[in-house]
């Protein structure tokens, strides 16, 4: 099963992907209270209500992060935590990976509402919740120090209503998107043998 958007794809998670998930952790700096590609203390992914998946791109079927959801279908909700290894960053891959959970869980699975807590600081990915049409509803009071730093959660939601308004002018803002050209994509390198007949106007 597989769920694909134009730069990514939502798979299950395979053994051979479990040593890249584990560079992405070690290479992030295992920053406690954010998210983890392997946490050991996911185990509740057997529920049948928990699910965790692998995100590779299109082009090139590259692991490029995860993403783990958690969803309660008695009440229609559900939230989720996404995280692009550091080299790839900035691409686009965790934007489109959100739009096709969002679109998978609202229009197919039928759920009404998602909410994610996000850390205060975290402003690439608060700033990514907004473009994709979520909404601040609330920042508790509960704070934490860590390493001399004051964190706290902002929490976001929005519902399927939102969803389906937002969708389009999310889409229609990017523009016409290839999915295989990222940051990461390379023009095939052209040997001696390389041709141009192709380029000559037809006779």
């Amino acid at each position: 099963m597989s769920w694909a958007g134009w730069k990514v794809r939502l798979r299950e998670v395979r053994p051979a992907d479990h040593r890249t998930l584990i560079g992405f952790d070690r290479d992030s700096g295992r920053q406690l209270g954010g998210y983890r590609h392997w946490a050991t203390h996911r185990g509740a992914a057997d529920s049948g209500e928990d699910f965790h998946f692998a995100i590779e791109t299109l082009h090139n079927r590259t692991l490029v992060g995860s993403i783990w959801i958690q969803a309660d279908p008695a009440t229609g909700h559900f939230s989720y935590g996404i995280g692009i290894g550091p080299q790839y960053r900035r691409c686009g891959y965790a934007a489109d990976a959100v739009t096709v959970l969002l679109a998978y869980m609202f229009e197919l699975q039928r759920y009404r509402k998602c909410a994610v807590s996000i850390n205060g600081s975290n402003f690439a990915s608060l700033a990514l919740h907004g473009e994709l049409g979520f909404r601040e509803e609330g920042r508790p009071r509960d704070t934490e120090l860590r390493r001399g730093e004051v964190r706290y959660p902002v929490l976001m939601g929005i519902t399927a209503e939102g969803f389906a308004e937002h969708q389009p002018a999310f889409l229609a803002a990017r523009g016409p998107v290839r999915p295989w050209r990222g940051r990461h994509w390379r023009t095939p390198r052209r040997g001696r043998h390389w041709r141009t007949e192709h380029l000559r106007p037809a006779r």
